[in-house]
């Protein structure tokens, strides 16, 4: 079938608006009609060069749609079942999947056989699918160990935003680093992921968050997901700020920024015995220098991948916060755009003033 992407072609240009080839699916593959794809920082690091990926291809990895029609052997989803996407696919059956770590799947199991017809296809030509799905286009085919079906009275542009950056703030505050109710928690970069960590951090019971940026309108907005104290940035060293204003430090810390100086910033933010976890892609050869003594105190630095999700039985219930009150997705959705606007919703990014554009198919 045809289908409307936005391709990639090269990386450092503007994305292209293109009919493309998406194949029938196969065993065990899905059909979807994307309603909603969040512009996600993850993908402009693709679009800057700073993470390298075969082109060309079409990016897109945090939406919902409905699904259209389901391959051979598929019995979880059926046409018409309202589902989000998860860049986390997992294959079931290897050490990662059985020891429940599904998030950290790598499995070639999931893909198609590199010698058969591909899932996606450009004027004849290959066209490659980005980590599994590609919803920068109306039409989707994903293996269905990619999705998870949701309630259908559950909006579907708030939906697409579990799909990634919600999953992936919460899920961090809650299964990697398992944040406790009273716990000291600060939260650097206010983007999708990093309202996402706040407003998780809220729902797990912390006693103090701090949310840091340079933007005002950012700092403001995070008090709306939780934040009980902000600090700016751009007006003072964050460390000192968040040791004066906790009496020595934080018992978590978490990185959503993507940067060498956020990620040792979050380190040295540490009280004794503290954690900093990373959410924030950081570009590929960046070193992060933190200062040997300090690991005497017991402080801790680690990675979080997705939020360690399991997204199949993590995500229905994310759905379910919403809907109760407690997830706040209507304000993290700053605009919705369509398909010829996506560079537009790019360079708006780039500004760092807003939360989440998505894109309405």
């Amino acid at each position: 079938m045809k289908a409307k992407a936005a391709v990639m072609y090269k990386a450092h240009e503007p994305l292209v608006i293109e009919e493309i080839e998406i194949d029938k699916p196969g065993r065990r593959e899905v059909l979807i009609r994307t309603a909603f794809a969040g512009v996600c920082h993850s993908d402009l690091h693709f679009i800057e060069g700073l993470y390298p990926h075969p082109c060309p291809c079409v990016l897109g990895h945090e939406s919902a749609g409905v699904v259209e029609e389901v391959g051979e052997d598929v019995t979880y989803v059926k046409k018409g079942d309202h589902v989000i996407t998860c860049l986390s696919t997992f294959c079931g059956e290897c050490e990662y999947c059985l020891t429940g770590r599904m998030s950290l799947c790598q499995s070639p199991t999931t893909k198609r056989d590199p010698k058969a017809a591909q899932r996606l296809s450009l004027k004849g030509g290959p066209l490659m699918q980005f980590i599994n799905l590609s919803s920068y286009a109306d039409h989707m085919l994903v293996h269905e160990h990619s999705l998870v079906k949701v309630r259908p009275d559950m909006p579907l542009d708030r939906a697409a935003l579990i799909g990634c950056g919600v999953m992936t703030g919460v899920g961090a505050v809650f299964h990697t680093a398992k944040v406790r109710p009273g716990d000291t928690v600060a939260v650097v970069g206010l983007g999708g992921i990093g309202l996402a960590a706040v407003n998780g951090a809220a729902i797990a019971g912390a006693g103090r968050i701090i949310a840091i940026d340079m933007v005002g309108s950012k700092l403001n907005l995070a008090k709306e997901f939780g934040a009980t104290d902000v600090v700016d940035a751009s007006a003072g060293d964050p460390v000192a700020q968040v040791k004066e204003m906790t009496g020595g430090g934080v018992q978590y810390s978490f990185e959503c920024v993507g940067l060498k100086k956020t990620a040792e910033d979050c380190f040295k933010m540490l009280a004794r015995g503290g954690t900093a976890t990373i959410i924030g892609m950081i570009p590929v050869g960046t070193k992060i220098e933190l200062h040997g003594p300090e690991f005497l105190g017991e402080k801790k630095i680690q990675g979080s991948a997705m939020g360690s999700n399991r997204f199949r039985v993590d995500m229905p219930r994310l759905v379910d916060f919403y809907l109760r009150g407690d997830l706040k997705l209507d304000r993290l959705i700053s605009g919705r755009l369509s398909l010829g606007q996506i560079n537009d919703a790019f360079a708006q990014l780039k500004t760092g003033a807003v939360a989440r554009n998505v894109i309405a198919f």
